[in-house]
């Protein structure tokens, strides 16, 4: 590796700010299985912990090729180009001055695959079989987000020749990912979501977090891990990646005042779920324009998808859909309005004269963000109906009706996530489990 060329200092910040957005995938674990109830805790963190380890081995095998490899038509990279990471060792990418080892890349990018896939769970929770999920994860990842991160985040002579389409010739803002990640993985959550059908109970039996501690904690981690999740995006150690620091700040601080104060007016009383929420709200909605926004605008946007996104997860009730924690309202709704909202509030000055709709740049912008939003949800759609129907036709999607009874981690991990209880009854196996008593200090010496 030619030392000479690699800046020090914005490898660092890269290598701190992949293992930021690594982070966020057991913190969103941890968000995600306190708003399931007990009975499921287990299985909603072990399809986030999971999808760490498919997709690292998918990205290490063909998905940085197939994400960064030179394209076809700017459509999808050359799958054999980096595939199993060859010729990397001696590159390196980005501009003169600022560049890393395309390792550092790399790693950085596998984190945003990773959380991509992690945040569709939400809308399966209690009722998914674990075989169908791991299918699901391994077809979505390679059919879906490789081929969509391709058109965002791939731009001509940075890691290849050519890049995707989006990037380069819709050039749409999108910073960290908002269309390839939280719009994508957003639609493959509606998908799921009418494909399994509700939870038995939905609608009429109540469905409660059972663990708010553990969703503030992992909202937390969340808001700690997106600092690196969108700062880390600059690629250098620079004023933009302060800039995008406290942009990612403010949008998430405006955004759950926004969600407290809906849930206020609406329903007479402020929660630590909506507060929680609120927080992952406001990061998806600044994640594609905090590059191009000021402070204010950051505000702005973040105040707009708080009060857009606690709106929308009510719609579920109106149409039926059991997204269970609200990936569709939150990351589908949050990321379309972030996105949009980019050509509302860009800043020319700040994005290379590509001023939004407030800063006198007309409409054009506008268009940009829309064609990138639409043409992403609509792929995804299209791609995760057709992956769900295939998975469902072989492996089957739902767990039968006992297992969720009696709880989907005993039907399909064996384990409970507490043990409350010394006798313990399974509605699932139809056996009563009476532990044997345990010997007393005295009884374990004599014996």
């Amino acid at each position: 590796m030619n030392l000479i060329q690699i800046n020090a200092g914005d490898t660092a910040w890269v290598m701190v700010s992949a293992a930021l957005v690594l982070l966020m995938t057991p913190a969103l674990a941890l968000f995600y299985a306190g708003m399931v109830r007990s009975k499921g805790v287990l299985n909603m963190m072990m399809m986030s912990v999971l999808s760490m380890g498919i997709i690292a081995v998918l990205w290490v095998l063909y998905g940085y090729s197939m994400t960064f490899g030179d394209s076809w038509h700017g459509l999808l990279g050359n799958p054999f180009q980096f595939a199993g990471m060859r010729g990397m060792a001696e590159a390196t990418v980005g501009p003169e001055g600022h560049q890393i080892p395309a390792f550092a890349f790399a790693g950085f990018q596998a984190a945003f695959a990773i959380i991509a896939v992690a945040l569709i769970s939400g809308a399966v929770a209690d009722r998914m079989k674990f075989s169908a999920w791991v299918a699901f994860s391994v077809l979505w990842a390679t059919l879906c987000y490789f081929p969509a991160a391709h058109w965002v985040f791939a731009f001509d002579g940075f890691a290849a020749e050519h890049g995707g389409w989006i990037a380069n010739d819709v050039k749409a803002f999108d910073f960290a990912g908002g269309t390839a990640i939280h719009i994508n993985a957003g639609a493959a959550a509606l998908v799921l979501a009418v494909a399994l059908g509700p939870r038995i109970g939905f609608r009429t039996s109540p469905m409660r977090p059972h663990n708010l501690t553990l969703v503030m904690v992992g909202a937390g981690l969340l808001w700690f891990g997106w600092f690196g999740f969108n700062g880390g995006s600059a690629l250098a150690a620079n004023g933009l990646a302060a800039m995008v620091w406290v942009n990612t700040l403010v949008a998430a601080g405006a955004a759950m005042l926004g969600w407290l104060a809906t849930e206020r007016l609406r329903d007479g009383h402020a929660t630590s779920l909506g507060a929680a929420s609120g927080i992952v709200a406001g990061l998806v909605g600044i994640t594609p324009g905090c590059s191009v926004v000021t402070p204010l605008g950051a505000l702005a946007i973040g105040a707009i998808t708080g009060v857009c996104c606690a709106w929308a997860i009510g719609l579920k009730y109106r149409f039926g859909i059991d997204d269970s924690l609200d990936v569709v309202g939150v990351h589908l709704v949050g990321g379309l309005v972030g996105t949009l909202a980019a050509g509302l509030f860009a800043k020319g000055s700040l994005a290379g004269g590509a001023a939004g709709l407030f800063y006198g740049g007309g409409l054009e912008q506008l268009g940009r963000q829309a064609v990138g939003a639409v043409a992403v949800l609509l792929y995804s759609l299209v791609v995760s109906y057709l992956l769900a129907r295939l998975v469902d036709a072989t492996v089957g999607l739902r767990i039968d009706r006992r297992a969720e009874a009696a709880g989907i981690d005993l039907a399909e991990h064996a384990e409970s996530g507490y043990d409350l209880s010394r006798v313990q009854y399974s509605s699932y196996s139809k056996s009563l489990v009476v532990p044997r008593p345990e010997k007393s200090p005295k009884e374990e010496v004599e014996a």
